[in-house]
């Protein structure tokens, strides 16, 4: 979990533009900023899960972004709600958010 996270925080800053038009339009802020932010969270989130020392309250912060990024995953589904393909890939990712955020409190009961 920790290096998969390492890795989706630093797309954030490879390809911005296809995290931007996750955020939904209601959220406050600049998408390109709140991409880069979230891109540090989980890059900071993902190097503290590699590490025994960190591993905890990394764990816990793995929780509350999986849980704040499911806004996003939720736009993915009405922003490609007319190509069925895309919209069908978007709504199976919305159940794996669960085992996500069940294998980091189990990482933090582990640590």
């Amino acid at each position: 979990m920790g290096a998969g996270l390492l890795a989706m925080g630093v797309l954030h800053f490879a390809v911005p533009e296809k995290f931007d038009e996750q955020i939904p339009p209601v959220i406050p802020g600049k998408p390109r900023t709140l991409t880069y932010v979230s891109g540090v969270a989980e890059a900071a989130i993902g190097a503290g899960l590699l590490h025994p020392k960190t591993r905890r309250h990394a764990a816990s912060a793995a929780v509350a972004l999986f849980v704040a990024v499911y806004p996003a995953n939720l736009n993915m589904v009405r922003l490609n709600w007319d190509r069925p393909w895309l919209r069908a890939a978007a709504l199976a990712r919305l159940p794996f958010q669960i085992p996500m955020i069940t294998s980091a409190l189990a990482i933090r009961r582990g640590a």
